[in-house]
């Protein structure tokens, strides 16, 4: 009998095995080290609640076929009970066909391509909001602060960008925007001047880009360069909700940007996670770093109550609902959707360099400057 209750309890306190994929190096990696410093934290708070976490970190460098190999890798050699990752897009769409396969749960924190979650995968679980939130907020806010007629949409050639894209023109349409000039560039190029050319000169009342962050920095440099000047200049997160970005005050001041967390909300440890961020990492968290403690603080849990048994972890991610620093998460069915978290956005707009939370007005921590200011 006392045998039989110490192998109950090593098992029970045996630390459950994790596997990571994210952007650790390569150009996505300034927010992938946010996504892995988020992480960091929630092992940290999980180990003080008694769950210990064995993490296996692999890096997909922003490559889909990097990424498949990772996947398969965490899943066969090294046997993790599930996977919290990845970054872009692009690889989450290529590791969740992979998650499906090997049946193995697969709980995504911050991709945001449609699709992702519209395949029927009973493996897949996805913490963050889809590009189709990430639009309706940013013009719903937009149409509130003024009365734009005119949508220009600028978004970069990968599965989030064509995504974020198509969710805007479906949305601003909606709500009787005229789009008079979309585009979809080619990521990492040099130049874009000529695209902003004619950016320029279709004079619309709002542009909506979509970009990761060496591209957003460019972007914005070239339309200073050339003069454009909309009511606003619209950022789907990513690279325009970046720290990186907002330190580039002469072409950041003004540029909104939806965001799927801020130090602004009420949510249960949100405001605790925001400065226990700041004093480790010396910068101010992002909804990356957010939606990436979210994924792990969840997953762990129910790798553990599960004991590490895929099936019993994916049951327990289907069937719960968590109180977290990101809100209240469920992964439910609605809409094409599967296991689709509903995952409140908001606004943040950069002021002198800093984010100021401006949409909803019931959370705003600043007011918003309407219209754009024009460039210093």
């Amino acid at each position: 009998m006392i045998q039989l209750v110490a192998a109950a309890f090593l098992a029970l306190s045996a630390p459950v095995k994790i596997g990571v994929i994210n952007s650790m190096t390569g150009p996505e990696s300034p927010i992938g080290e946010d996504i892995s410093n988020g992480i960091k934290i929630a092992l940290e708070d999980l180990k003080a609640k008694g769950v210990e976490v064995e993490v296996v970190w692999e890096d997909d460098t922003g490559k889909p076929q990097v990424g498949i190999s990772a996947l398969e890798k965490l899943a066969t050699r090294d046997n993790v009970a599930g996977v919290v990752g990845a970054y872009t897009s692009a690889v989450t769409s290529a590791i969740a066909k992979s998650a499906e396969r090997y049946k193995i749960p697969l709980v995504n924190p911050v991709a945001s391509k449609e699709d992702i979650t519209r395949q029927g995968y009973k493996w897949v679980f996805r913490v963050s909001a889809t590009t189709g939130d990430y639009a309706s907020i940013l013009l719903d806010m937009a149409m509130s602060f003024g009365q734009p007629k005119t949508l220009a949409i600028l978004n970069e050639n990968t599965d989030f960008g064509t995504s974020g894209a198509r969710s805007a023109k479906e949305y601003g349409e909606k709500k009787g925007l005229k789009v008079v000039f979309s585009e979809a560039y080619s990521k990492g190029s040099p130049d874009y001047r000529s695209t902003l050319v004619n950016v320029r000169n279709s004079n619309p009342d709002l542009i909506f880009m979509v970009s990761y962050v060496a591209d957003a920095i460019l972007l914005m440099r070239q339309s200073r360069e050339l003069g454009l000047k909309p009511q606003g200049f619209l950022g789907a997160g990513a690279g325009f909700a970046n720290a990186q970005f907002a330190k580039e005050t002469d072409v950041s001041n003004g540029v909104f940007s939806s965001t799927q967390w801020t130090d602004a909300v009420s949510w249960p440890g949100a405001k605790e996670f925001a400065s226990k961020y700041e004093k480790k990492y010396g910068k101010r968290a992002s909804y990356h770093a957010a939606t990436a403690y979210t994924a792990m603080w969840i997953l762990a849990q129910e790798a553990s109550k599960a004991g590490g048994d895929r099936e019993k972890l994916r049951s327990g991610l289907e069937s719960g609902s968590w109180e977290t620093l990101d809100g209240t998460v469920k992964f439910a069915n609605y809409e094409g959707y599967t296991h689709q978290n509903k995952h409140q956005m908001l606004v943040e707009q950069i002021q002198g360099g800093k984010f100021f939370t401006v949409w909803p007005k019931e959370l705003a921590t600043g007011k918003a400057i309407w219209p754009f200011p024009g460039w210093k």
